[in-house]
């Protein structure tokens, strides 16, 4: 008897660990009693009553991605396009996650299509590839709206690839081609501009250090011929000033008059007129040489 109760205490014990849990950081345990939903369990260790209670689903509280295939798309202009979609979601509510809705990954890919293809079938081709954003915003509201009954919260929505068919990429290819040529001629032209913009700056600012320059030679020359000219006369001035003070006489000044024509002529002359009083002083000159021989 004393075995029999010894074995029935082991197993209680065995049964007791085996209903013990332990749950781990970011996850939450769904319980249920016999059949219905009784609590979530958080991080700690927790008891469950074996045969009664049971773990309906283990949830994760991380943040997941869900990276959806290509979905056919129609563009308001006709274009069909494959875009696939990534949707960055987290876990709320474990109870509405578990009993919420069936298969809501499934249900995540699905309203994801259809609100893709609602949102581009407004847009062109253009403003699809031009604003992402845009649709990445109003997806996200959409699908955080719509999966907040499942205890799911839409994070980010992006937009992993926009493949427009193979003769659109081409045309596109084909027009960026033609911009680029177009910006480079444009730039190259700029460039042209301004080199002979420059070049002409150059050519004007070295005539002008000409015109400075001949101007400045210009007036050196003259400063130059006026300071000289002014010395000549201040020299005049003073031999006419030394000579008034001296106050020579009338033979001194003919006998000057004669030694000036003499060094005007200075043998050059073809023909030289001699004034009344130079021809009186040669005379005088004369009678005195004469005089003199006689003596």
């Amino acid at each position: 008897m004393q075995y029999v109760i010894i074995a029935l205490i082991l197993l209680i014990i065995i049964i007791l660990i085996r209903n013990i849990r332990i749950v781990q950081q970011a996850k939450a345990y769904v319980i249920e009693r016999l059949g219905a939903y009784k609590e979530t369990w958080n991080v700690g260790m927790h008891l469950k009553v074996p045969f009664i209670e049971r773990v309906a689903k283990v949830v994760t509280l991380k943040e997941q991605v869900a990276d959806f295939p290509p979905q056919p798309v129609i563009t308001k202009d006709n274009v069909t396009m494959q875009i696939d979609t990534v949707v960055y979601f987290q876990i709320t509510d474990p109870k509405l996650y578990t009993y919420g809705i069936e298969q809501p990954m499934v249900a995540i890919e699905n309203l994801a299509a259809t609100t893709l293809r609602n949102i581009i079938g407004d847009l062109e081709l253009d403003q699809c590839l031009t604003s992402r954003d845009i649709i990445n915003t109003k997806m996200r509201a959409i699908l955080d709206e719509a999966t907040d009954p499942w205890g799911i919260k839409v994070n980010r929505v992006e937009l992993k690839n926009i493949l427009p068919p193979k003769e659109i990429q081409n045309a596109m290819e084909k027009q960026m081609k033609a911009e680029r040529e177009r910006r480079e001629a444009i730039l190259r032209a700029e460039g042209e501009k301004r080199a002979a913009i420059l070049e002409a700056e150059g050519k004007k600012e070295s005539a002008i250090l000409r015109a400075d320059a001949k101007k400045q030679q210009q007036i050196l020359e003259a400063e130059g011929q006026a300071e000289a000219i002014l010395k000549v006369q201040t020299a005049t001035a003073e031999g006419i000033r030394l000579i008034n003070e001296a106050a020579p006489t009338d033979a001194v000044i003919r006998i000057k008059a004669l030694e000036s024509f003499a060094a005007a002529a200075n043998g050059q002359a073809t023909k030289i007129i001699i004034p009344s009083e130079i021809q009186g002083l040669a005379g005088l000159a004369s009678g005195v040489i004469e005089a003199s021989k006689e003596k």
